[in-house]
C-alpha cells in the first residue's frame, strides 16, 4: 500500500530528465483513509481458469484487501482494519475469517504473504511511535513478530521460492522514488535491486527464482518489467519491459507453474494505485520457456483497485487466483 501522487510521479519524471542532461459474517471496521472509502462492500472471489468463472468466498460491508493463498492451498489470508485474518476454505467454497496473533497495535497494510515453505508470514505494518510502514516477519499464525527493516517506508511484496529472501519496495535516503530491495529472511543487510529514477513496485519472484517481476512507470506509463533476481545491474541495464497495454499495468503475479502471469490494469492515466472504485481489468499473459507472450487476455472487468490483488494470489494448482472487488454503498 504505497501512497503515491501526481506530484511524486512528476518529480520522478523530472529527475529522469535532469539525470539525462547531466549524465458474509464478520465485519471488521477499518478507519477510512479517504472519504470515498467510508462505505464500501468488499467481495472476495476465486477465479477458476478451468471454467472461466468466479466463485464468491466472502463478503463484508467494510474494506478487505489483497488475499493470498497458503502454500498447501487450505486457506487464504486477507487484511482488514489493520489486522490480518486467516480464511479456511469450507466444503461449500466459502470461508469465515479468524484473526492472526499479530499484536493489535500493529496496523497492518495489504502487503503480506505466507512463505513458500509455509512456516512464516512476512507483512508490512506501521507500529507506533513509528509513523511509516516497515517489514516484519512472524510465524505463520502471527506469533513471534519481529522487525526486519528499521527504515521506513518499506512495503513487503514477495518471497523467493526457497523462502530465503524477502523482496520489498522502499524509499531510502530522503528520496521520493520507490525502488526494489531484498534482504535475507534470516536477517542481514538489505540490497538495492533497482535504481532507475522512476516508481517501481510489486516485486514478485518467478517460481524458478530466476526473475523478479515488477511494475514500473519508467516507460512513461505503468507497465510490467522484470530483471534477474540478483538485481537489475548498473543503471538497471538488465531490466526489460515484458507487458505494456493501453492501461496502467500494476502488480504482476506469476503462477506457481511459471506458465502464467496475471496483473491489474487501471484506466489509462490513473496516476497511482490508490483508488478502489475505478473500473479495473484482471488480465492473463502466457509464459513459455521464459518468453512472455505479446498478447494479453482480459479475464475480469470489475470495480476495484487498491486491495484487489496487491500480492501474489495464485492457488498452488496454478489454475485459480483470488481477488477482491468493491461496491460503493449509499
Amino acid at each position: 500500500m504505497k501512497v503515491l501522487s501526481i506530484q511524486t510521479r512528476f518529480f520522478c519524471n523530472f529527475a529522469l530528465i535532469a539525470a539525462s542532461l547531466l549524465a458474509p459474517s464478520l465485519q471488521a471496521q477499518q478507519p477510512p483513509s479517504h472519504p470515498e472509502e467510508q462505505h464500501l462492500r468488499s467481495r472476495l472471489f476465486l477465479y477458476d481458469l478451468h471454467t472461466g468463472t468466479s466463485h464468491l468466498v466472502y463478503t463484508a460491508d467494510s474494506i478487505w484487501e489483497a488475499p493470498n493463498w497458503s502454500p498447501d492451498g487450505k486457506y487464504l489470508i486477507a487484511n482488514s482494519g489493520g489486522a490480518i485474518y486467516k480464511l479456511v476454505l469450507k466444503q461449500d467454497g466459502t470461508a469465515e475469517p479468524s484473526k492472526l496473533a499479530i499484536p493489535a497495535d500493529y496496523q497492518c497494510n495489504n502487503d503480506k504473504a505466507i512463505s513458500p515453505d509455509g512456516t512464516k508470514i512476512a507483512f508490512s505494518a506501521t507500529v507506533p511511535p513509528n509513523k511509516g510502514s516497515q517489514v516484519f516477519l512472524a510465524d505463520a499464525d502471527g506469533n513471534n513478530a519481529k522487525l526486519m527493516t528499521s527504515d521506513s517506508p518499506s512495503y513487503f511484496h514477495g518471497w523467493s521460492p526457497d523462502s530465503s529472501t524477502l523482496a520489498f519496495v522502499a524509499q531510502r535516503n530522503g528520496s521520493v522514488q520507490f525502488d526494489i530491495y531484498g534482504m535475507p529472511a534470516a536477517g542481514g543487510p538489505e540490497k538495492q535491486f533497482t535504481s532507475n529514477p522512476h516508481h517501481d513496485d510489486g516485486p514478485d519472484y518467478s517460481p524458478d527464482g530466476k526473475w523478479i517481476y515488477i511494475n514500473s512507470d519508467r516507460s512513461g506509463k505503468e507497465a510490467v518489467w522484470r530483471f534477474p533476481a540478483e538485481g537489475a545491474g548498473h543503471n538497471d541495464e538488465k531490466a526489460e519491459m515484458v507487458v505494456s497495454d493501453g492501461l496502467e499495468d500494476w502488480f504482476p503475479h506469476i503462477s506457481p507453474d511459471g506458465k502464467k502471469l496475471v496483473y491489474i490494469g487501471y484506466p489509462a492515466g490513473t496516476p497511482n494505485h490508490n483508488p478502489r472504485n475505478v473500473t479495473i481489468e484482471l488480465k492473463l499473459v502466457a509464459i513459455d520457456h521464459d518468453k512472455v507472450a505479446a498478447t494479453q487476455k482480459k479475464l475480469i472487468q470489475a470495480t476495484g483497485g487498491q486491495g484487489t490483488m496487491n500480492v501474489n494470489s495464485w492457488a498452488p494448482d496454478s489454475m485459480r487466483f483470488a481477488y477482491v472487488t468493491y461496491e460503493v454503498l449509499k
